[in-house]
């Protein structure tokens, strides 16, 4: 399924319905006051959180949004029905920028949450209410007023746990695969995941979490090079990051060197990211030749004090250990 996360939309509210000018014409009222009726207001447009979207797909094909507009008054003071406002469903997870000056309106983080990002207009007065003792037939009525239009940029950042990052083909979706029910495209050349993938991990305990696997970092990521950066903002809510780093020779690259280059893109994306709590994964352990490489990744590990594990993805080595490791730091 195409992955779209970030969008810009239009958004209308009901303008207000217009007051009424209009005066008693009956046959037994000798003299007829002013009768006419109040406008409608307009109705809102309500972005709603929900569960039933994982993308922002939908708003693609779908950019503009109108709330329906107050009906004008009528004579007789019967005052015009209200717009109808209208929800639009947004998916957990989606932060609400002004689009035209940047200012942050809102973030959903919670299904059912509910925001009104455009007030519809209020309906105008007919001239009935501007009557008074020394003016009774006035011929004063406003215009509804206009709803809220504004443009909106939605940027979704998934909600996950534990958030896996590392150079592309450092075994990401091949752990993802091995851990959840997420079956995501692997293969042998640089991003392959060209999307972030989800997976929900049962651990021992009965609990749950849920993995993200963002595509894979390369030198200069942060400058626009490779797919990387566009998908960091998805691991900024996660609790924890796992830091995969392919021990194998067939990379033709040193571990540690292939650490220090994606710890340099987080910390250029955000020096929040860097710091986030993180635990770092030699995979590909059964194509490993050289202890020297996984023992210099180790010592690294250790000289930062960070939690080290060793697995394969293939002979499923180490596996259960990182999932206990995952959900523990993921429970506190």
């Amino acid at each position: 399924m195409l992955f779209i996360d970030e969008v810009i939309i239009s958004v209308k509210a009901g303008d207000g319905g217009n007051g009424c000018l209009a005066f008693r014409r009956e046959k037994y009222v000798p003299r007829g006051g002013p009768s006419g009726g109040d406008g409608g207001h307009g109705g809102d447009v309500v972005l709603v959180a929900s569960e039933h979207h994982n993308t922002l797909l939908h708003f693609r094909f779908n950019p503009e949004h109108k709330a329906q507009r107050g009906r004008h008054g009528e004579g007789s003071q019967r005052t015009g029905h209200d717009g109808a406002s209208i929800d639009v469903p947004t998916p957990v997870g989606t932060v609400v920028y002004d689009a035209e000056t940047g200012e942050l309106l809102h973030d959903f983080t919670a299904p059912g949450d509910r925001f009104v990002v455009a007030r519809g207009g209020r309906g105008g007065k007919g001239n009935a209410r501007f009557a008074t003792s020394t003016h009774q037939t006035p011929t004063e009525h406003e215009d509804g007023k206009p709803g809220e239009e504004r443009r909106l940029r939605l940027e979704l950042k998934l909600l996950a746990d534990v958030g896996l990052v590392g150079f592309p083909n450092a075994g990401k979706s091949t752990l993802i695969s091995r851990i959840s029910a997420a079956r995501p495209k692997i293969a042998d050349y640089p991003f392959t995941t060209l999307v972030p993938n989800l997976g929900v991990v049962s651990a021992d305990d009965d609990r749950t979490f849920v993995v993200a696997d963002i595509p894979g970092l390369i030198e200069g990521a942060h400058e626009g090079h490779g797919l990387g950066t566009q998908f960091l903002r998805h691991i900024e809510r996660t609790r924890l990051l796992a830091h995969l780093v392919d021990v194998s020779e067939t990379t033709g690259r040193d571990p540690v060197h292939d650490f220090e280059v994606v710890m340099g893109e987080l910390a250029s994306f955000s020096e929040d990211l860097a710091h986030k709590p993180m635990i770092v994964v030699a995979t590909k352990l059964d194509a490993a030749q050289d202890p020297e490489r996984v023992a210099s990744l180790e010592k690294l590990a250790r000289d930062r004090g960070l939690a080290f594990f060793k697995i394969s993805s293939v002979t499923g080595e180490g596996i259960d250990a990182l999932k206990r490791a995952m959900s523990g730091h993921v429970a506190h």
